[in-house]
C-alpha cells in the first residue's frame, strides 16, 4: 500500500468518529470535532506526508501535483480508421466551437468532393447572422411571454441568456440553409471575433433594456402588432451594432480555389453566398452523395439520467425564431459507438460534444480518466458515476469538437478516438484531440450522424415516437462553447 492510499484511509477513519454527530449548522462542538480530527491526523504517522502536501499544494497548480506519472508514457497515436483533413482552425477566446465545428464538417465534404489541399469556410459571415437571429429570437419570444409574470421561470430565463455566442449544430444548420455559406478569405475573421466577451456583455445589455421596454409597453395595453413593429424598429440597432463590431455580411464575391502552393485552380466565379453553398455542395454532380440538407441527420445523446430509447426536444434550444430546436434521440453509449464506426469507415465526419475539460491533458491532447490522480493528493473520492455528474450539474455537454478516427482491435471493438479541435494547430496534439474509449464513455454527450448510418430503431423511433419536451434550464443543455 502507497502512502497516498494509506492518507486516504486515515481521512476515512477521522470521518467515521465524526458519524454520531448531527447538527443543522457548524456549532463550535461540530467546529471542535473537525479541528481535533484534522490534527489527530497531522500526529499520525502520515502527518509529515500531509503537511508537505500542505506546502505543495499552496504553491503550485492543483493540475501538476495530481499529474500521473505513471501515465505519462508515449501513448500509441496510430488510427486504423480516419476521415482526411487539411489545417486546424482556432476559435480563439470565442464561444464558437459549435460554429467552427459545424462548418469544419462541411469542410471535410469540400475537400473529398473537390480534392482541395486548402480551404476554410468564413466563420464571421455566419456568426453575424447568428447573433442577429438570436436577437431576433430573444426579442420575438419576450412578446410571446409577455402576458406571463415577470417571475415566471421562462421570462427569468429569457432575460438570463438573451444572446450568448455558444450553440449547436441545429444552429449551423439553419444559418448555413438560411444565409449560405462564404470562404474565409472573402469575409476573414477580426479582433472582435475572435474576442467575443466584451461585446458579447454589450448586446446582452442591450437586449436587456429592449426586452424590458417591451413588457413595458405591454402592460400599458399596446397590442401584439405594435410590439412587433417596435420590435423590427429594435433590431434596426442591433444590425448596426453587429455590422460596426463584425462587418456587414458580404451579398456577393469572386471566388476561386487556391492550392497551398499559391496556384489557382480554376478561373475565378461570381457567387451569392447562397450561390457558392448550393453549387460548390449540393449541386448533383460528380457523384456527390451529400443532399444539401443539412437537417437530413439524426442527432443522437447520451445522458443516462433520462429513460433510453426515447425522443426529446429542448425548448428555446435553437438560433432563430423560425429554426429548429435540439431534437435527440436518448441511446446506451455503446449504440452511438457503433453509428459513429460506421461514418468513419464510409470517411464521413461527425459533429460530436462532450465535456472536454474533464482528465484532459492540454500538453498531450489526451483525455483520459488515469490522466490525473485528484484522490491520492486529497485523501478521498471522488466516484459520482455519469448520470449522478448530469444530475448534480457536475457534467454536461460543454465543447463541440469534429470526431475525424477510430481504432478498432481484432474483435472489432474501439480503444480510442480522435478529434479534430478549433484551439489552433499549437493546442493538444497538433491540434487534435486523442481520447480513450473509457473517458469517451464517461464524457462524451452528443453525436449528429446522417441519417443514412442511423439503426432501423433509431428511425422508427423518430417516426413513431413523440418527443418529450424538455425545459430549456435543463442542467444537460448548456450552449456548446
Amino acid at each position: 500500500m502507497t502512502v497516498m492510499k494509506k492518507g486516504i484511509l486515515i481521512a476515512v477513519a477521522a470521518a467515521v468518529s465524526l458519524c454520531g454527530m448531527a447538527q443543522k449548522e457548524i456549532t463550535g462542538e461540530v467546529l471542535k470535532q473537525l479541528q481535533d480530527g484534522y490534527s489527530e491526523q497531522l500526529q499520525s504517522p502520515q502527518g509529515a506526508s500531509m503537511r508537505a502536501l500542505h506546502n505543495a499544494i499552496g504553491s503550485n497548480k492543483l493540475k501538476s501535483l495530481a499529474l500521473n506519472h505513471d501515465n505519462r508514457a508515449d501513448k500509441n497515436t496510430y488510427f486504423n480508421t480516419s476521415v482526411k483533413t487539411v489545417g486546424i482552425t482556432d476559435q480563439k477566446s470565442s464561444g464558437r466551437c459549435w460554429l467552427f465545428t459545424g462548418l469544419n464538417v462541411l469542410r471535410q465534404k469540400m475537400i473529398a468532393r473537390h480534392g482541395y489541399d486548402k480551404f476554410e469556410f468564413s466563420q464571421i459571415y455566419l456568426f453575424f447572422y447568428d447573433q442577429l437571429e438570436k436577437s431576433n429570437l430573444f426579442l420575438q419570444s419576450i412578446i410571446d411571454t409577455r402576458a406571463l409574470p415577470d417571475d415566471d421561470t421562462t421570462v427569468q430565463w429569457l432575460f438570463r441568456n438573451p444572446v450568448s455566442d455558444g450553440g449547436t449544430y441545429t444552429g449551423v444548420a439553419d444559418l448555413v440553409n438560411k444565409y449560405g455559406l462564404v470562404p474565409s478569405g472573402v469575409m476573414p475573421e477580426n479582433f472582435q471575433s475572435n474576442n467575443t466577451s466584451e461585446f458579447n456583455r454589450l448586446l446582452k445589455s442591450k437586449l436587456r433594456q429592449f426586452g424590458i421596454n417591451l413588457r413595458e409597453m405591454a402592460a400599458k395595453g399596446v397590442d401584439e402588432k405594435q410590439l412587433e413593429q417596435q420590435k423590427v424598429q429594435m433590431m434596426a440597432v442591433v444590425y448596426r451594432m453587429l455590422a460596426l463590431n463584425y462587418g456587414e455580411p458580404v451579398k456577393e464575391f469572386t471566388w476561386a480555389p487556391v492550392q497551398s502552393d499559391g496556384q489557382y485552380v480554376e478561373a475565378p466565379k461570381h457567387y451569392t453566398p447562397q450561390e457558392f453553398y448550393k453549387q460548390l455542395l449540393c449541386s448533383d454532380d460528380a457523384d456527390n452523395s451529400f443532399t444539401g440538407n443539412l437537417l437530413d441527420v439524426v442527432m443522437l445523446m447520451n445522458d443516462p439520467s433520462r429513460d433510453y430509447y426515447k425522443v426529446y426536444e429542448i425548448d428555446l434550444d435553437r438560433h432563430s425564431y423560425e429554426g429548429h430546436n435540439w431534437l435527440y434521440v436518448n441511446l446506451p453509449i455503446d449504440e452511438i459507438k457503433l453509428m459513429a464506426i460506421d461514418c468513419l469507415k464510409d470517411s464521413t465526419a461527425m459533429y460530436l460534444s462532450c465535456d472536454v475539460a474533464k482528465c484532459l491533458n492540454s500538453e498531450t491532447g489526451w483525455l483520459d480518466l488515469k490522466n490525473y490522480d485528484y484522490e491520492s493528493l486529497f485523501g478521498t473520492t471522488f466516484d459520482m458515476d455519469k448520470r449522478q455528474r448530469i444530475l448534480s450539474f457536475d457534467s454536461g455537454s460543454s465543447h463541440a469538437m469534429t470526431l475525424m478516427a477510430v481504432d478498432i482491435d481484432a474483435d472489432g471493438n474501439p480503444t480510442k478516438w480522435k478529434v479534430e479541435n478549433s484551439w489552433g494547430e499549437k493546442s493538444g496534439h497538433k491540434g487534435f484531440l486523442l481520447m480513450t474509449d473509457q473517458w469517451f464513455n464517461e464524457y462524451v454527450f452528443r453525436l449528429v450522424v446522417p441519417r443514412k448510418y442511423a439503426s432501423k430503431k433509431v428511425l422508427k423511433l423518430l417516426r413513431d415516437e413523440k418527443p418529450v419536451r424538455l425545459p430549456a434550464w435543463d442542467p444537460m443543455f448548456l450552449p456548446e462553447e
